[in-house]
């Protein structure tokens, strides 16, 4: 048994995440966490810009190829893959390097979570039907919880179905249950470097990749998901591949499909920055020759 030291890594799309945390990882004894809201999909390997089946072979990587395309990730899987990825290294005496673009998800587990009770069968059944009216089902929670509510859109399906879930199983509103369990960490002592690149730099990336992915075969990877899965499942709406179907339904060329790809590539890109600057008590932040002088320090065992 070893002490393990981490970091993480974040940064919007495109800026370089990935090869900083692969060459820190081989040449410091680290495994790698990906968070990622699409790597985590096996079958969908260009339109989320996963590394290499080569580079997946160089060094132990979490948090990848773990999802069927039609089964729903959440902080919950990242939790489990984080647990997975700190035992594997704690016993052969490695680091771990958290990387991904979907740092919501560190966030979240740097912050902690609150435990949730065990939901019944009756009450699955019960919120399943009055999640027919959303609606209904919204207005209902309000009655009972507010301000819970007032936070949360009456078509958000996914979280009106979790309210539910407690507001039904424990019989308490849910800003109270929150209050009497408050959060806890998942992650400790995790340093976070953040990736700062200049804008025309990284859209000309993001440019870049996406003839990239085109090229390397998106539209025939997004019309084999089609045919497996068809377009219901969450992973069907993202970026790459929301796109691609309209190309695949005849709504847009070939070269209106790379512009969409880059320009809705380049909104996320800014949103990522924006909530990653407000969102993290860095440790530092800067360009990859900087941070990675500074990751050399932090995993480098006295």
């Amino acid at each position: 048994m070893s002490f393990m030291k981490q970091l993480a890594i974040i940064g919007p799309t495109a800026s370089g995440k990935s090869d900083l945390a692969l060459a820190l990882a081989v040449e410091h004894n680290a495994l790698i966490l990906s968070i990622d809201s699409l790597s985590i999909y096996r079958e969908i390997n260009i339109a989320s810009a996963k590394p290499s089946p080569e580079e997946l072979l160089t060094i132990d990587h979490f948090g990848i190829n773990t999802l069927a395309p039609n089964e729903n990730a959440n902080v919950f899987t990242f939790i489990n893959e984080y647990h997975r990825a700190q035992s594997i290294a704690t016993q052969h005496g490695k680091n771990l390097i958290i990387v991904g673009g979907s740092s919501f998800y560190l966030k979240s587990m740097i912050e902690g979570l609150s435990t949730l009770p065990e939901i019944s069968k009756e009450v699955r059944s019960q919120t399943a039907l009055m999640l027919h009216d959303l609606g209904e089902a919204h207005h209902f929670l309000s009655e009972i919880d507010p301000l819970t509510m007032s936070k949360i859109t009456p078509s958000d399906t996914y979280r009106i179905e979790k309210m539910l879930h407690l507001t039904l199983q424990t019989s308490t509103p849910p800003s109270q249950w929150f209050h009497d369990h408050p959060p806890q960490p998942i992650i400790h002592n995790c340093p976070i470097l953040s990736i700062d690149i200049d804008r025309s730099i990284l859209r000309e990336r993001i440019r870049l990749r996406t003839q990239k992915m085109v090229s390397q075969g998106i539209i025939d990877e997004v019309a084999e998901l089609e045919r497996l899965y068809g377009r219901a499942p969450n992973s069907m709406k993202a970026i790459g591949i929301i796109e691609t179907l309209e190309f695949l339904d005849g709504k847009i060329t070939k070269q209106k499909l790379l512009e969409e790809i880059s320009t809705h590539t380049s909104q996320l890109a800014k949103r990522q920055q924006t909530f990653n600057n407000n969102q993290f008590v860095l440790h530092t932040r800067g360009g990859v020759k900087e941070l990675t002088t500074i990751a050399i320090t932090i995993l480098r065992h006295p």
